[in-house]
């Protein structure tokens, strides 16, 4: 199994990990498949608003809902989750991938929903997963993936080095792309 999270500390600083290092095996020509929390250039994620872009190239699929101001309830819709989650698995089963990214273990997977379907999937297609995990899930996830899984540190070029050496080389090579990368320095 070729699983690996990654915490990044800061507001949206393991979003924008993950946004970067999707576009750099993208560019490589790999085909990724999941989910990356979609932010606009320049904006900064809001702590409660959330939109997720379906891997390749999208569509961006608003999860949470306006509730009005004032509330506090929690603003998750967790029927545009698993919406997202469907979409995401159907593109992995339909168009393939070499490697699977999920922008987070949240809440939801916590308790058995959300994007472990996705994974669940993907590992037994033995495609490596990389996850972002917050410290607040940390322990869930630890729970879920049962000591497989390998702790990266929150930087770009030891995320895309991990990622690119759980790629089977034939794998790549049937891709077509030329990969290039610190791991082969």
């Amino acid at each position: 199994m070729r699983l690996a999270r990654v915490t990044a500390e800061g507001r949206g600083a393991k979003d924008r990990l993950l946004a970067t290092v999707v576009e750099r095996l993208h560019a490589e020509g790999l085909r990724i498949a999941g989910a990356v929390r979609a932010v606009a250039p320049g904006a900064e994620a809001g702590h409660c608003d959330s939109a997720l872009r379906l891997l390749p190239e999208g569509p961006v699929v608003d999860i949470t809902q306006n509730l009005g101001t004032g509330s506090a309830a929690c603003r998750m819709d967790s029927g545009a989750l698993e919406l997202a989650v469907a979409g995401a698995t159907e593109r992995l089963k339909t168009q393939g991938a070499d490697l699977v990214v999920v922008n987070k273990f949240g809440i939801s997977e916590a308790e058995g929903r959300g994007f472990r379907t996705l994974i669940a999937e993907a590992l037994g297609r033995h495609l490596p997963v990389l996850i972002g995990v917050s410290d607040v899930h940390r322990e869930a996830f630890d729970r879920f993936a049962g000591g497989m899984a390998v702790a990266l540190p929150a930087d770009e070029d030891a995320v895309l080095a991990w990622c690119l050496d759980a790629i089977p080389t034939s794998d790549r090579d049937m891709g077509g792309c030329s990969v290039s990368g610190p791991h082969h320095a």
